[in-house]
């Protein structure tokens, strides 16, 4: 469901890859010859309900749609992941799982009942730089608390604020659409949420500090391409992820091609992130999207020096 993605054929990939078949896709928006690269005989629809028929015909023919992979717009990744359920199948479903963290107890409730799985693809957790990250902080000493500055930079032109990417009612905002993605790195290595302060919180960009259990983090997130270190400019490219980790640089922006494939292979053996893998970053994005920017006061990140 929402094949005409940006995201999608990372999707269409690692269903190929894992040896997998994909036999209808969803799209209001019929720009999706990239099928054809990986699964041209898939029937493809540009309406629900003639979607949602083929799928119930497919079930009655005995075909078992075993998962449903949800890449649409995150205000309806909530509603997808139910007819997922409801026609008896898992849910693969991209960040952010939903936008509010209420919405993920009554899809607790919905997986009960249905005995099927909610699983979410939560990639940067199977980078190998962000793995080995984890790895360091865990061979740690427990008490030891890290001082962390992370750059998280993925300019974006501006077809995305004409989209609805650019409407905090259907993506929740950058902090949500993009900064969910750090924030869930962020917890899962260096642990809960204890302080949470906004600094900066834009429509282009927002910055703000996150004391967890073993961290002190000063954050930064954009996606304007004027932000970027002229380095990366002049490399042409356009994303820069850094963390410093106790002035020790790490580098990541590199390393995520195959990571929905690896983030399948994981669901084929039962091993996917679920709804409480998803549950804190959720918790996290939502508080700094309805938090009171307080300005560059504290510990804010000193990247902000450079572009304000």
């Amino acid at each position: 469901m929402g094949v005409a993605a940006f995201v999608a054929p990372r999707h269409l990939k690692a269903i190929r890859d894992t040896n997998n078949v994909l036999l209808a896709a969803f799209d209001k928006f019929d720009n999706v010859g990239h099928i054809d690269d990986y699964f041209p005989d898939a029937h493809f629809f540009v309406e629900f309900e003639r979607f949602e028929r083929h799928i119930n015909k497919l079930n009655r023919e005995g075909k078992n749609i075993e998962y449903i992979s949800v890449c649409t717009p995150n205000y309806l990744h909530d509603s997808h992941i139910r007819f997922a359920l409801n026609q008896g199948a898992h849910a693969i479903c991209e960040k952010p799982l939903v936008l509010s963290p209420w919405n993920l107890d009554a899809l607790e409730e919905a997986e009960k009942e249905s005995s099927k799985k909610i699983y979410n693809i939560l990639q940067s957790r199977l980078h190998p730089s962000i793995r080995k990250l984890k790895k360091r902080i865990e061979d740690s000493p427990q008490d030891k608390v890290y001082d962390v500055d992370l750059n998280y930079i993925t300019s974006r032109g501006k077809w995305y604020h004409a989209s609805w990417k650019g409407s905090d009612e259907k993506s929740g905002g950058i902090v949500t659409d993009i900064g969910v993605h750090f924030c869930d790195m962020l917890t899962w290595i260096f642990g809960d949420v204890k302080e949470n302060v906004v600094h900066l919180l834009e429509h282009n960009k927002a910055a703000g500090f996150l004391g967890l259990e073993r961290a002190r983090v000063r954050w930064f997130l954009s996606i304007d391409y004027n932000d970027l270190p002229d380095e990366i400019k002049n490399k042409g490219q356009r994303t820069y992820r850094l963390i410093n980790v106790d002035n020790e640089e790490l580098e990541f922006s590199d390393g995520f091609a195959d990571l929905h494939t690896e983030s399948y292979k994981k669901i084929m053996e039962g091993k996917g992130f679920g709804l409480d893998d998803a549950r804190r970053s959720i918790e996290v994005v939502y508080a700094i999207r309805n938090s009171k920017p307080v300005g560059m006061r504290g510990e804010y990140n000193p990247y902000l020096k450079k572009v304000l």
